[in-house]
C-alpha cells in the first residue's frame, strides 16, 4: 500500500465535501454570508482534478506495459455501474424534494450525460481508453505533453468564453478528454516513473511546498484581479492540481500512515457520490440549529462525511453494494515471505493493487 496515495485520496474527498457544503450553505443562506469562503472554495475546486490526476498515477504505475484481460470489464462493473446507480438516484432524490416534481426521466437522461457531481467518472474513464492506447501503440507520453497541454488550454479556453453556442453546451464541453489531456500526460509520466519521482519529490519536499504555496498566491492574485469563477476548469487549477498533488506525495511519504486516512480513502468513491444527496436532506436542519454560517459549514461538513461513511457501509452489505457504492473491501496476500496489504484498482477510480 503506498499511503501518499491514500493521504492524497482523502484530502481530495475531504475538499470535494467540504466545497459543497459551502455551496449548500451559500444556497441556504446566501452567498454575501460566506464571503472569506471565496477564495477557499476555488482552490478546493481543485479536489476533483486531484481525483482525475490520482487515478492516472495509479494506473500508470501498476500498467506500465499492458493492460490485463478484463480490465475494462471490471472497471465498467466497479466504476460505471455506480455511476448510473447514483445517475438515477441523484434523479430520484431531485424528485423527491422538487415541490411540482420533474421529468425524472429527462433528468436520469442528463444525469447520465455527465449533469451531476458524478461526472468525473466518465473523465476518468476516457484516461483508462488513452491508457490503453499509449501502451498499445507504444506512443512517447514525453513527446505528446506540451501538445497535450497546448490542446487542453484551447479547450478551456473556449469553455471560458461567453459565445452562445458554449454556454448552450458547456456542460458537456467540460466532458472530453481534450479539456483534461493535460492532466493526463503529468499523471502519466509522474506514474510511469513513480519510483524515481517519489525519491525526488521527498527529498525536495520543502522545494514543491513552496511551489505549491506559489500556485495558491497566484489564485489569489487572479482572484483579486477579478477572476472569481469557482469552476475546476479554470486553467490556473491545472497548476494548482499538479503541485499540491506533488507536494502531498511528497509530505505524505514520511507521515505517519493513520487509520482514519484509509478509512476515508477506501470509501473515497461512495462518499464522492453519496454526499451531495446526503447534503440536500439534511442542509435545512443544519442551518436551523446553528446560528452562524462558520457552523454551519462546519457542521455540515462533518455530518456528511459520516452519514456518508454510514450509508455506504450499510449499501455494501448488500449483495450488489459494490455496483452501487464501489467495492471498499480490501483484499491481502503473501509477496517476498511477508504479508502486503493489496489496494484493489477496481475499488475506486483511484485505487489500485501495489
Amino acid at each position: 500500500m503506498i499511503k501518499e496515495w491514500n493521504l492524497l485520496r482523502t484530502l481530495a474527498c475531504l475538499s470535494i465535501v467540504l466545497l459543497h457544503s459551502t455551496t449548500q450553505i451559500g444556497r441556504a443562506i446566501g452567498y454575501n454570508f460566506l464571503e472569506n469562503y471565496h477564495l477557499i472554495r476555488i482552490i478546493l475546486a481543485s479536489a476533483t482534478p486531484t481525483f482525475i490526476v490520482l487515478s492516472e498515477i495509479i494506473l500508470a504505475n501498476k500498467y506500465k506495459y499492458s493492460i490485463p484481460q478484463k480490465f475494462f470489464s471490471k472497471r465498467f462493473k466497479l466504476i460505471i455501474l455506480p455511476f448510473i446507480s447514483f445517475a438515477i438516484i441523484d434523479a430520484l432524490v431531485v424528485n423527491y424534494l422538487a415541490s411540482n416534481g420533474i421529468d425524472i426521466y429527462q433528468k436520469i437522461l442528463n444525469n447520465l450525460l455527465g449533469h451531476y457531481v458524478g461526472y468525473f467518472i466518465l473523465i476518468i474513464f476516457q484516461f483508462y481508453i488513452l491508457h490503453y492506447i499509449i501502451l498499445k501503440y507504444n506512443i512517447s507520453v514525453k513527446k505528446i505533453l506540451p501538445v497535450s497541454i497546448l490542446i487542453m488550454v484551447a479547450h478551456l479556453l473556449l469553455i471560458n468564453t461567453n459565445l452562445d453556442i458554449v454556454n448552450d453546451y458547456k456542460s458537456y464541453l467540460k466532458l472530453p478528454f481534450t479539456a483534461w489531456f493535460g492532466y493526463f500526460t503529468v499523471a502519466f509520466l509522474i506514474g510511469n516513473n513513480y519510483e524515481i519521482v517519489a525519491k525526488f519529490l521527498k527529498t525536495y519536499r520543502w522545494i514543491f511546498t513552496i511551489i505549491a504555496i506559489f500556485t495558491i498566491y497566484f489564485i489569489y492574485l487572479s482572484f483579486q484581479s477579478g477572476n472569481t469563477q469557482i469552476d475546476s476548469r479554470r486553467i490556473d487549477i491545472f497548476p494548482l492540481t499538479i503541485a499540491i498533488s506533488l507536494m502531498v506525495i511528497a509530505w505524505g511519504q514520511i507521515i505517519p500512515n493513520f487509520k482514519i486516512v484509509n478509512i476515508i480513502s477506501n470509501y473515497s468513491l461512495g462518499i464522492y457520490l453519496v454526499h451531495w444527496q446526503v447534503q440536500r436532506f439534511i442542509t435545512p436542519y443544519v442551518v436551523n440549529y446553528t446560528n452562524s454560517p462558520h457552523l454551519s459549514v462546519f457542521f455540515l461538513f462533518i455530518l456528511s462525511v459520516l452519514l456518508s461513511i454510514t450509508i455506504i457501509k450499510a449499501i455494501s452489505l448488500l449483495p450488489i453494494g459494490k455496483y452501487i457504492v464501489g467495492n471498499t473491501k480490501r483484499s491481502y496476500k503473501k509477496k517476498n515471505s511477508r504479508t502486503e496489504k493489496i489496494i484493489e484498482l477496481e475499488s475506486s477510480p483511484t485505487t489500485v493493487t501495489k
